[in-house]
């Protein structure tokens, strides 16, 4: 079994591979106030996407990014649930359930850093 870390970070390169699809198609506004809900986004970085909600693609563009700097150990497993709450996007969640969970867990071990001691 995943421990959640694991799964947050699979889900964190899965939404990385899906950028672009992400940002076109969907509307962040009800992601930002689940997530803020949850406790993955703070007042602040809250205050600054509502400041964009003129702009969507980019209000959607600002939130992936702070996710990705996100110290949230499930920040990618919340949006998860708020991308899957929204059922008009149920074929973004398909798309992301799609990928290979195998080759991306070794995407993931290969660019992680390694401690090497020198005795």
């Amino acid at each position: 079994m995943q421990t959640a870390v694991e799964s947050n970070a699979v889900l964190e390169l899965k939404f990385q591979k899906l950028h672009v699809t992400v940002v076109d198609s969907v509307n962040a506004a009800r992601i930002i106030d689940f997530l803020f809900q949850e406790e993955v986004l703070g007042k602040q970085d809250f205050r600054a996407l509502q400041l964009l909600k003129n702009d969507p693609r980019q209000q959607c563009r600002d939130l992936l990014a702070l996710l990705h700097t996100s110290e949230n150990p499930e920040a990618f497993v919340k949006l998860y649930v708020a991308i899957k709450n929204e059922s008009h996007l149920q074929w973004l969640i398909d798309r992301v359930d799609q990928y290979n969970v195998t080759s991306l867990q070794q995407q993931i071990y290969i660019s992680e850093p390694t401690s090497m001691s020198f005795d």
